[in-house]
């Protein structure tokens, strides 16, 4: 929710301003405070990173300390510098396998070394503003990569669960699985499936007291419970060994050939930048969920991001840590527990830091199976079956496979670049298929093309096009994105001489006579499909198309005195949807047909026609049970007069279709309330005068100097008819819950009650969000909705 300081007029000649109830006094010395719901926050994550972390450095062969360093280092530089605010850094299960293969080449000080250099390039590309090109990497190669990895992790991780020591690659490790599970430590086992059961089974504890239970992270319950199963049964097992701060090794010299220290910072820089990047967008979408976030917590800054992430390489490389990116796990825990701030981030990595110091002697009686059980599960959990559907249903499954299989079998970096080329051809391959077929159909011939039509498919369209014998009617279907000049040219020079021998040709799915790669004034059209039939202007120099002249060389277009021609645009615009509208929509409108309407929102709103309810709400067929009046008028029960009709439909809304919400929508500039303040009390003689009275009590509200003006996004209204828009909103409500379907419905919980207003000259929508007085609107987030 943006920060707007509010005010409220209550005087015409007067304003107050007043501040937002956690704002600091205008005066005085600032403090700086840490919410509650940061502190809660923190904790949380704290208690998933302690454990992950731990789990992660013994995955990658490092030492244990070092995934300690990295969460306090995550957490405090890069919560401190980073450009997402609620995103949380630290040791990644994502940058497990390249660590471990770089420890394993190149020994540990020197992959410190790497650490740091690929904090600098970090610090590089945030500088050069690079970090929104990152987000062109398709989303199969990444989740490709992030699979690629998950696979790894839980094979090799599979051996220490049996008691046994991984080998270097995934190959290796399933040819040595039949010798280890021969030679498999049951206590090791049993330690293991103990973590892994509380990990299954925490999450899904039942009823009230599972739901205060849930809130202690399952992690930690699982390691917890599998430490204390293991000290009571005096098991015998490996287990944390934290030598001594003094004896942690840092960063040394890189030692290694040059080409190789290249590719290993380049792939070191790849994962935790793309990692980072991709987390801070999930971040922004989560947080679009949460009502009443402040003003701090905008969208990620994705560049600032990326130099957070390198200043704090940097540091975790320089003190001995792991390398870190954004951690999904504790970002979503961190934004589902309430943190407001980055305060939450940053308290996480100094609970480490004391836990680091202080809990030495707890943190040694964990067992290394029930770490390599935890990191295993986190390995299998990034193998997601969402991933794949969504990827299979973007035709792209090749390219995420292709990519997972070479990161098992070569390695991340060679794996990105398997998927990367496999992502060029599979782009290639759609360019250049495109189908076109010729049928007739009750005489008349069809031409239809499916594809992009670029200049490989020229030959296949003169094929076709030929096949259409001269002076028939012809219609050409063209679905695609993308024509070439070739192409197009093909298909303008068919049609001139098709028409020149007496044919007949519609070209549909495109407008006829423009050129997909120049401009064009329909296809750049920014509001269809609500194109208005007249007065319609879209913004842009190539949008608006050049004026008509009439036969004197006059502008415009011939003036129709007798309106005659107007009839023609109903039927134009009933022969444009039955020819693109309909066929899309045809088999959900048949669904709604067997199954009967079952809207979820009763929409009550004025007659205006620059208003289109389903263009505004981003509604479909059955969503919304549509009620227009002029004024968006609620008469009171027993005012109506002979017209019953808005409290019938409110009846039927409410208990027949048993709509959830009833939202009542103003707007700007409605003649209904200008007529209001322009007409005299008692003038009820025609029947729009007598419709009006009805919103008599809307301008007794605003006459009432006792009451406080409206807002609108903390700005007091332009003039009094907007003024009596946003009141007669309020009014309406008002009337809405003295009906007796409405008011029983509220009582028992099942409906809700919404204002609304819509600016038409800012095609901006606004939420009542306090009832009282004129009524306070804001602008529409995704929130909760409250009346």
């Amino acid at each position: 929710m943006s920060a707007c300081v509010p005010t409220r007029t209550t005087d015409p000649n007067r304003t107050e301003r007043t501040h937002p109830p956690h704002s600091p006094p205008p005066s005085g010395p600032r403090r700086f405070r840490i919410a509650g719901a940061d502190v809660s926050a923190s904790i949380a994550v704290f208690l998933i990173a302690l454990p992950l972390s731990l789990g992660i450095a013994l995955a990658t062969g490092a030492p244990l300390q070092a995934g300690l360093v990295a969460a306090a280092v995550g957490g405090l530089v890069a919560g401190w510098l980073g450009g997402s605010p609620l995103q949380v850094s630290g040791p990644a299960a994502g940058l497990t396998v390249v660590t471990a293969d770089l420890i394993q080449r190149y020994g540990w000080r020197t992959t410190c070394a790497i650490t740091v250099l690929a904090g600098l390039a970090q610090l590089g590309l945030g500088c050069l503003r690079v970090a929104r090109g990152a987000l062109a990497v398709s989303p199969a190669i990444v989740h490709g990569m992030l699979a690629g990895i998950g696979v790894t992790i839980a094979v090799a991780q599979l051996h220490i669960v049996l008691g046994g020591t991984p080998q270097s690659s995934v190959p290796d490790n399933l040819r040595a699985l039949p010798a280890q599970l021969a030679q498999m430590r049951p206590a090791s086992v049993s330690v293991s499936a103990l973590t892994l059961a509380l990990l299954l089974l925490w999450p899904r504890l039942p009823g009230r007291a599972g739901r205060l239970l849930r809130k202690i992270p399952a992690a930690l319950i699982a390691v917890a419970g599998a430490t204390a199963a293991a000290a009571l049964a005096g098991l015998r097992l490996p287990k944390v060994d934290l030598p001594s701060w003094s004896n942690h090794a840092l960063a040394g010299l890189p030692e290694g050939p040059v080409l190789g220290l290249v590719a290993a910072v380049l792939t070191t820089t790849l994962v935790c930048s793309v990692q980072s990047l991709l987390g801070a967008v999930a971040v922004d979408k989560l947080v679009a969920g949460r009502p009443g976030l402040p003003a701090g917590v905008g969208r990620s800054d994705l560049d600032r991001e990326l130099l957070g992430q390198g200043a704090a390489n940097i540091v975790s490389g320089s003190l001995g840590g792991l390398p870190i990116a954004g951690v999904a796990v504790r970002t979503t825990a961190n934004v589902n527990a309430g943190a407001v701030s980055r305060n939450s981030t940053m308290l996480h990595g100094v609970l480490v830091v004391i836990a680091t110091l202080l809990m030495v002697p707890l943190l040694e009686l964990i067992p290394l199976a029930s770490l390599a059980a935890l990191v295993m599960s986190v390995g299998i959990q990034m193998v997601s079956l969402n991933h794949i559907r969504t990827v299979t249903r973007h035709r792209e499954v090749w390219v995420y496979a292709v990519t997972t299989l070479g990161v098992v079998s070569l390695g991340v970096l060679q794996g990105v670049a398997l998927g990367i080329a496999m992502a060029v051809a599979v782009a290639l391959h759609r360019l250049t298929r495109t189908r076109i077929t010729h049928e007739e159909r009750e005489g008349v011939h069809h031409v239809h093309v499916r594809g992009q039509l670029t200049f490989l498919a020229v030959p296949r369209l003169s094929r076709a096009l030929h096949l259409v014998p001269h002076g028939a009617d012809t219609v050409v279907e063209l679905d695609g994105s993308f024509m070439d000049h070739a192409a197009y040219e093909t298909l303008q020079d068919w049609q001139k001489t098709h028409t020149a021998q007496g044919g007949t040709v519609e070209i549909t799915g495109r407008h006829p006579g423009t050129r997909i790669s120049e401009p064009s004034t329909v296809s750049d059209c920014r509001c269809r499909p609500w194109t208005a039939w007249r007065n319609h202007q879209c913004e842009g120099p190539q949008s608006t198309p050049p004026p008509e002249k009439n036969e004197d060389g006059s502008d415009g277009p011939e003036p129709d005195p007798t309106g005659a021609g107007r009839g023609h645009e109903l039927a134009r615009g009933i022969s444009a949807f039955q020819r693109n509208t309909a066929p899309l929509v045809r088999s959900e409108l048949a669904r709604l047909a067997r199954e009967g309407q079952r809207p979820s929102q009763l929409f009550l709103t004025c007659a205006d026609s620059r208003l289109v309810t389903s263009m505004i709400t981003s509604s479909g067929p059955g969503d919304l049970f549509v009620v227009r009046n002029v004024g968006n008028l609620v008469p009171r029960p027993g005012e109506e007069s002979g017209d019953d009709s808005v409290a019938a439909a409110i009846e039927y809304a409410v208990d027949v279709l048993r709509v959830r919400s009833i939202t009542v929508c103003g707007h700007s500039g409605c003649g209904a309330m200008q007529a209001l303040l322009n007409s005299e009390p008692g003038g009820t003689r025609t029947p729009l005068e007598r419709w009006l009275r009805h919103g008599r009590p809307s301008v007794e509200r605003m006459a009432d100097g006792s009451r406080p003006w409206g807002s609108l996004a903390g700005r007091a209204p332009e003039d009094p008819v907007e003024q009596l828009c946003l009141i007669n909103v309020v009014q309406q409500l008002e009337h809405l819950r003295a009906h007796d379907s409405v008011a029983r419905a509220i009582e028992e919980g099942t409906l809700e009650l919404h204002g609304m207003y819509f600016h038409v000259g800012e095609a901006e929508s606004y939420l009542l969000t306090d009832a009282e007085g004129g009524g306070a609107f804001d602008r529409v987030r995704e929130t909760d909705l409250t009346a």
